[in-house]
């Protein structure tokens, strides 16, 4: 058994597999042994074929199932206590309040705590939302209380947010603008669609502006402009935030959009792409938005935190606000009808992915935070 024992926490098995594998396959180049604790879905072959140990808990989306996520902090702390780990790295809401605080509980060494985003609750202005942030502001706030930890946020405003949450010095914050992209996997390429494909790659929740895209696409229908509105990814019935199957279809019908369902070869699609867009409410740093970047594809996305910093506006792509599907139409014309410009803008894109989101410098920053936190004999 390696003295350098690493355990992952994640929601669910997929996510780790997109913004976490690398990471975990260069720690176990590096000699340390690593453990993932999660949601199986249908990725665990992916995950031992790396050379990883697969721990399964189930964990709700639901943050309202009491006995439920009950279990679930019981499962958390006897993994914890079996595997032993040096490190352990928590990764989104639910796996870094309870995963933070059986950390406590259980001793671990080194805590790091990965916050992609603040979630739906803090986007919730009605008397429930505020309720949940409440709990959620005060679970926070004990499980970031561990001595020996380092947040890890992906923009600015996620750190303010969270720092004045935990109380936690600043020191204590790590800044790492997303989960990186392969250079090699995501290159650069020519667009030369005859009519521009404007992509939306995402979960389908309201909350990440599906229902302003579909809306979008109905205007520039109606003011006939020339251009193909695709909407890829998938429905989530487990999240309330979901767009329902009936809903894409209706759009369909409508002949508003073309519905490409969920594609596991994302770099083979934004190729195909001209125009990438992601009108989300809040995020924390859009994977998708990097990827567009390193294929040479302008983006449109809002001015919200994490959206706002993954692009320069109207250097690589255009902001725009939240929740307004005219001023996302406008913006998609004002593109679509100026080619060069946007070619352009993607061009920008790729230089500025090669020197911000290198999928190897964000593996290097990780290690120079896990290096901090395991005990001195263990370093590298």
């Amino acid at each position: 058994m390696s003295d350098k024992r690493l355990l992952f926490l994640v929601n669910v098995d997929w996510f780790f597999v997109s913004h976490r594998l690398g990471i975990a396959r260069a720690a176990v180049e590096k000699g340390y042994e690593v453990h993932v604790a999660t949601t199986l879905t249908n990725q665990a072959t992916i995950i031992q074929e790396n050379g990883l140990i697969l721990h399964e808990v189930k964990m709700s989306r639901s943050g309202s199932k009491i006995i439920g996520n009950l279990k679930t902090f019981i499962k958390i702390i006897k993994i914890f206590r079996e595997v032993n780990p040096k490190l352990v790295h928590l990764v989104t809401i639910k796996p870094v309040i309870l995963g933070g605080i059986a950390a406590r509980f259980t001793k671990i060494h080194g805590v790091i705590a990965a916050v992609s985003g603040l979630g739906s609750s803090f986007l919730d202005e009605g008397t429930l939302g505020k309720i949940k942030r409440f709990f959620i502001k005060r679970l926070y706030r004990i499980s970031l209380s561990n001595s020996n930890i380092q947040v890890i946020c992906q923009n600015q405003n996620d750190i303010e947010d969270i720092q004045k949450i935990s109380k936690l010095p600043l020191t204590n914050f790590s800044l790492i603008e997303g989960s990186g992209v392969s250079l090699t996997k995501f290159t650069y390429s020519e667009d030369n669609n005859e009519i521009p494909n404007v992509i939306m790659a995402s979960r389908l929740l309201r909350d990440k502006g599906v229902t302003e895209f579909a809306e979008a696409a109905r205007l520039l229908k109606e003011s006939n402009t020339n251009v193909n509105m695709i909407l890829v990814g998938e429905t989530d019935p487990d999240n309330p935030s979901s767009i329902t199957k009936s809903q894409v279809t209706s759009w369909e019908r409508e002949g508003i959009l073309e519905y490409w369902g969920h594609k596991e070869d994302m770099e083979k699609i934004l190729q195909q792409s001209s125009i990438v867009v992601l009108p989300s409410y809040r995020e924390g740093f859009p994977k998708i938005l990097i990827e567009a970047a390193a294929c040479g594809r302008a983006v449109i996305t809002t001015d919200v935190p994490g959206c706002r910093d993954a692009i320069y506006d109207g250097v690589t792509g255009i902001l725009v606000p939240e929740r307004n599907a005219v001023a996302l139409a406008n913006s998609i014309k004002e593109l679509v009808i100026n080619p060069n410009f946007y070619k352009e803008m993607g061009k920008r894109g790729r230089k500025m992915a090669e020197r911000r989101f290198d999928v190897d410098n964000v593996i290097s920053k990780h290690f120079k935070i896990y290096n901090q936190l395991l005990p001195t004999n263990n370093r590298a």
